[in-house]
């Protein structure tokens, strides 16, 4: 069973997190291995796996250099057809679209996201939206998604309808923030529902390497414990790698004895979690609804102005070059 996050009183929860921030990094066991399977959402084997000894990894590749689907640029949409649909939840999906050759990888690259297209027959316009793959940037053959279903949702209500055998328009990669191992001491994940998904790309990039060091603190908010996209994976990195990784939860509506945060992510709890603005090379990404934004960090002007940083990183003494917002 996997251990949760307690919350403890704040003054207990200060002390541990700066002890955190300011320890050496450590792994549980040895670095021998490396890391195992090809993508972080797939089912019956496609999960990703840890063991106390360390990260493991996939067979050797083959030495010629995969070719990407995605090729960013003037290529423009391709065609994708979905393979696979697996229900997480009452209202998420794991989606497998298979890409044009087998040996093929999606192109992407961490963190980067993909722009898909859909037009129905009562469509003036088709409608776009950006979507962050699950899967890892080396699967060949594949590329996955983690999708929740919105009510007024054009895309994801498509998405949700679609049936293996159907067909998506995708184009990418879209860049986002240019990721390498080591780029900084400490990175802080705020994320709210589907936002997670950008993150687990930077969190999935770190792990997955045993020479990348990076301390990683997830605040994660969600309406009900079975909305949290991703427990598992994230349950189990917490549990092999505590003094590298550690999640916060918090739950609008939670259970009887749920242990974690209850209500929105506050303010109070950022200043208890978070390491000091003040110590040296962190960065906070932020991803979630509008909401979380305003609350939080403040809007994006567009997918290329950050805007201003406002609301509880403002009010806690962070700055704007500290913050990226998805």
């Amino acid at each position: 069973m996997f251990a949760r996050q307690v919350f403890r009183p704040a003054s207990a929860l200060r002390s541990s997190v700066r002890r955190y921030a300011t320890e050496p990094p450590a792994k549980s066991g040895s670095n021998v291995g490396l890391y195992a399977a090809l993508t972080a959402a797939g089912a019956g084997g496609a999960y990703y796996y840890y063991n106390m000894g360390g990260k493991t990894t996939q067979p050797a590749a083959a030495s010629k250099p995969a070719e990407p689907a995605l090729k960013g640029g003037d290529q423009g949409f391709v065609s994708f057809k979905l393979e696979n649909v697996e229900q997480l939840s009452h209202n998420v999906k794991r989606f497998r679209f298979a890409l044009p050759e087998p040996d093929m990888v999606s192109g992407l690259h961490v963190a980067s996201a993909v722009i898909t297209k859909y037009q129905g027959p009562e469509m003036e316009k088709p409608v776009i939206r950006p979507y962050t793959p699950v899967s890892d940037e080396d699967a060949r053959g594949y590329m996955e998604f983690i999708i929740k279903a919105y009510p007024n949702g054009p895309m994801s209500q498509h998405l949700h309808h679609m049936q293996p055998g159907q067909r998506l328009d995708i184009k990418g990669p879209i860049p986002k923030y240019p990721w390498e191992p080591n780029k900084h001491d400490h990175i802080v994940l705020l994320a709210g529902g589907s936002g997670i998904t950008p993150m687990w790309q930077l969190t999935r990039a770190i792990f997955k390497n045993p020479d990348d060091k990076t301390k990683v603190t997830l605040v994660f908010g969600n309406v009900t414990e079975d909305d949290i996209i991703l427990k598992k994976e994230l349950q189990e990195l917490e549990n092999t790698y505590p003094r590298q990784f550690k999640a916060f939860y918090c739950l609008d509506n939670p259970p009887k004895d749920w242990p974690g945060g209850k209500g929105f992510i506050t303010k109070e709890l950022l200043k208890t979690v978070l390491p000091e603005p003040k110590e040296n090379n962190i960065k906070i990404f932020v991803c979630g609804p509008p909401g979380l934004y305003k609350a939080i960090s403040g809007m994006k002007t567009s997918p290329a102005d950050q805007g201003e940083l406002t609301g509880y990183l403002k009010e806690l003494g962070y700055s704007k070059d500290q913050v990226y917002k998805f």
